[in-house]
């Protein structure tokens, strides 16, 4: 870890995912100062479909990170930001008490609430489907006495709502499978044919904005400063895309974890729920983003890592090997075509291993230009550059294949976690927030 540098202000990042939470700091020129992480425990699975977690595990999670990380900061902490898994929701009482388990990004048992969702939102609505915020939120207020609730709220914002003490206000990325219209910035008159009161459904301002000043009763329990601000965040995805850089026109983000998923900077929206593809709002740009179900999983059906590793340094990805595979880990691909039955390809099989391999990323890498020319085609701009993060960043081989498939730079990020990108997001609402205030 770098050594703590001796600028006056510091800046809180904090991540919030299933398995655990990460704090990272930094300066004022962007250095990171401490870093810390704790472990939250696995989500249960009560039923079928099932991925519930208790948000006051999250909280505790979240102030042992911070108590940790600021042990290590000489500097005075100005502001924090939080993001969290997009799409976990949970609904609270009126002092902001949760009043069920959070059903987190990958539950899927709001399928009949999915279903009249179906023929009431738009087409093109975040907010369709089993896994969406606002499915969920139907299934956890039809099972809450009404008369208790009060607020329908994020990972991210209730989080945020622990340290300031003030609930019900949510950030424009976090709100966007919960249904609202982020492009007219309101809740859309649809809603109104749902058993939802609006009274319970979040007051929603720009990422990066400020929240308000830290509770002093918090302030003091977790050792922050009483003028500490708190800026609201975003999802989980878009904090790794903001640590990689992505800010202008034209900048985008790969992400080779299991999957492939493909982010870019515009300057409009695209919509597209047949093919997987909405839009952020950052600010007056957009990320909008797809992802495929290819990536690192099917790579490792065949290889473990060390044999990657070792196949790698045989490939020459200047040479084509001329088969044309489409590596999917099982049948159904969502982006950049939604099609449920395609099958994966990856045959003819040589007999040569590093020849296989090298065949299996220029596929991933011709589905990843793919992804981009689709974007392009729907409105967004065709990247001018591709950062990388995940765990196929380190893979030179395949930086080279991905190069010569784009047309682009490809280059790994510099900063992969999404903590990092939410410290930027604190120090950028904190300097916002001043300047308006000096004004």
């Amino acid at each position: 870890m770098p050594e703590p540098s001796t600028t006056a202000n510091a800046y809180l990042g904090i991540d919030l995912g299933t398995s655990g939470c990460r704090a990272i700091v930094i300066d004022d020129n962007a250095a990171v100062v401490a870093e810390s992480r704790a472990a939250l425990p696995p989500s249960e699975h009560p039923a079928d479909g099932a991925a519930e977690q208790s948000p006051e595990d999250w909280w505790q999670a979240v102030r042992q990170v911070v108590q940790t990380v600021i042990a290590n900061v000489p500097q005075r902490i100005r502001a924090l930001s939080i993001d969290g898994t997009s799409s976990s929701v949970l609904v609270c009482d009126r002092r902001g008490e949760p009043l069920t388990p959070a059903l987190m990004y990958n539950d899927r048992q709001a399928l009949a609430e999915a279903r009249a969702l179906a023929g009431i939102a738009p087409l093109d609505s975040a907010a369709q489907g089993p896994t969406s915020a606002l499915a969920k939120a139907l299934r956890l207020i039809e099972r809450t006495p009404r008369e208790r609730i009060a607020y329908v709220h994020h990972q991210a914002d209730w989080i945020a709502a622990c340290f300031t003490r003030q609930f019900g206000i949510a950030d424009e990325n976090n709100v966007l499978k919960l249904g609202y219209d982020v492009v007219h910035r309101r809740w859309p008159d649809w809603m109104d044919e749902l058993p939802i009161d609006r009274d319970w459904l979040p007051r929603v301002i720009p990422v990066g904005s400020r929240i308000g000043v830290i509770d002093p009763h918090v302030a003091d329990e977790v050792h922050l400063p009483r003028d500490l601000v708190v800026v609201a965040g975003t999802t989980d995805s878009n904090a790794a895309a903001l640590a990689a850089g992505a800010d202008a026109v034209g900048d985008a983000v790969t992400s080779l974890g299991s999957t492939l998923v493909l982010k870019v900077v515009s300057e409009r929206p695209v919509y597209s729920a047949a093919d997987g593809i909405y839009s952020h709002r950052l600010g007056d740009r957009w990320l909008v983003g797809g992802a495929s179900n290819c990536g690192g999983a099917v790579l490792r059906q065949h290889f473990t890592d060390a044999r990657l590793a070792e196949l790698s340094e045989r490939i020459d990805p200047n040479t084509p090997t001329g088969l044309d595979y489409y590596p999917l880990p099982a049948t159904g691909e969502r982006f950049p075509t939604a099609d449920p039955g395609k099958r994966p390809v990856l045959s003819p099989r040589p007999d040569d291993d590093a020849v296989f391999l090298q065949a299996m990323l220029e596929g991933i890498a011709a589905i990843e230009a793919q992804g981009y020319r689709r974007l392009q085609a729907l409105g967004a701009p065709y990247p001018c550059r591709v950062q990388t993060s995940g765990g196929g960043a380190v893979n030179t081989a395949w930086q080279q294949i991905r190069a010569r498939f784009l047309g682009v730079p490809v280059t790994p990020a510099a900063h992969t976690e999404a903590a990092y990108g939410m410290a930027l997001l604190a120090r950028r609402g904190y300097i916002a927030a001043r300047e308006q205030s000096e004004n």
